[in-house]
């Protein structure tokens, strides 16, 4: 099995590093990795974000562990050579358009959580974002207006046949779980989101085993502080998954926990951490790896086939916590290669 390794900007190949590590202690046979550039470094090297070498390795790839993109340096670029552009590209090229963000408090960073300690006990959710339409997707420029004045616009939509496929990943992953989905719109104001909403709720007579709510995202955002206990599985578009599943990063104690999976049809995967690039402290060795090793769990479990080698990782970096390795996000002070170390450890 081919694993692409695209480490990206910033923190991006640090952490991706302490990954690779890992994934190497457990000894997996038939696995090969390849690197590529990708982002600002790629832009840099060659001219674009996502160079054609870079998007055959990912086509290519059994599965792809992802850095992080974004370089401050390239903020005044056009638009479509931006870093960004890199995983964005991805996701369409590959048809990467359900997005699997858990969110799960580590008893020992009770303490790290923007939440009571009771509240933040309770969360244990897997947030389902779809990842190809929505804003990010949708035509969108610059113009005048009438009167001369500069105007931008970007436009969301989404067809039934978009909203319908990730509804059935929403409810299949509930079934896999306690069997509760909450859908997140803005159907009280956005076309688009009522016609999400009618989607998803014909699509439940598929799922009858599975309890289904709807929440307004604005409500669904105020919840996830006040009881996030009441969250299974929830399933929202582009935009509102993209704020609220670093909104659930937090209150479960650090960005830098948190990992993430960007799945086709087939169950190829793109696997990287939620956080960015992190510039400001690029190449210090300041870097949590944790969310980006949990993501190389994630890769086992969902595209490489090895459930119990992602169970072994999982239970390392809870063994690593628990033994007191901190990061400076989670209040500690230990390096990124320390905290790999630990999770060696533990392993």
């Amino acid at each position: 099995m081919l694993i692409a390794l695209l480490p990206g900007d910033g923190i991006g190949p640090e952490v991706i590093a302490q990954a690779r590590r890992v994934l190497d202690a457990l000894g997996l046979d038939g696995v090969t990795y390849q690197e590529a550039a990708v982002g600002g470094a790629a832009y840099k090297a060659s001219g674009h974000p996502l160079p054609p070498e870079t998007l055959d390795l990912a086509r290519r790839a059994d599965a792809i562990l992802f850095g992080a993109v974004g370089d401050p340096a390239c903020d005044m670029l056009e638009r479509h050579l931006r870093p960004e552009q890199a995983i964005l590209g991805l996701r369409k090229e590959l048809a990467l358009f359900a997005n699997l963000r858990p969110a799960k408090l580590f008893p020992e960073l009770a303490s790290e959580s923007a939440l009571r300690p009771e509240i933040a006990a309770q969360i244990d959710m897997m947030i389902v974002r779809e990842l190809n339409g929505d804003v990010y997707f949708g035509e969108k420029g610059m113009r005048k207006t009438a009167d001369g004045k500069r105007e931008g616009y970007d436009i969301m939509s989404y067809n039934e046949d978009e909203v319908r496929r990730i509804a059935h990943v929403g409810f299949k992953t509930a079934m896999a779980r306690n069997g509760r989905l909450c859908s997140v719109d803005k159907a009280n104001v956005l076309e688009t989101s009522q016609l999400w909403r009618d989607v998803v709720t014909e699509t439940a007579a598929e799922y009858p085993s599975v309890q289904l709510s709807h929440m307004y995202v604005d409500n669904c955002a105020m919840q996830l502080v006040r009881a996030p206990g009441q969250f299974d599985v929830i399933v929202t578009g582009n935009l509102f998954g993209d704020i609220l599943s670093d909104q659930a990063s937090m209150c479960a104690g650090s960005i830098g926990m948190l990992p993430s999976a960007s799945l086709d049809k087939a169950g190829k995967g793109l696997y990287e951490p939620i956080h960015g690039s992190a510039p400001d402290i690029a190449g210090q060795g300041k870097a949590n790896p944790l969310a980006m090793i949990l993501s190389a769990a994630m890769m086992l479990r969902y595209s490489l086939g090895h459930p119990a080698a992602a169970d072994r990782v999982e239970a390392a970096v809870a063994g690593a916590l628990a033994g007191g390795a901190r990061s400076g996000d989670l209040g500690g002070s230990m390096s990124t290669s320390e905290m790999g170390n630990a999770v060696l450890a533990a392993l």
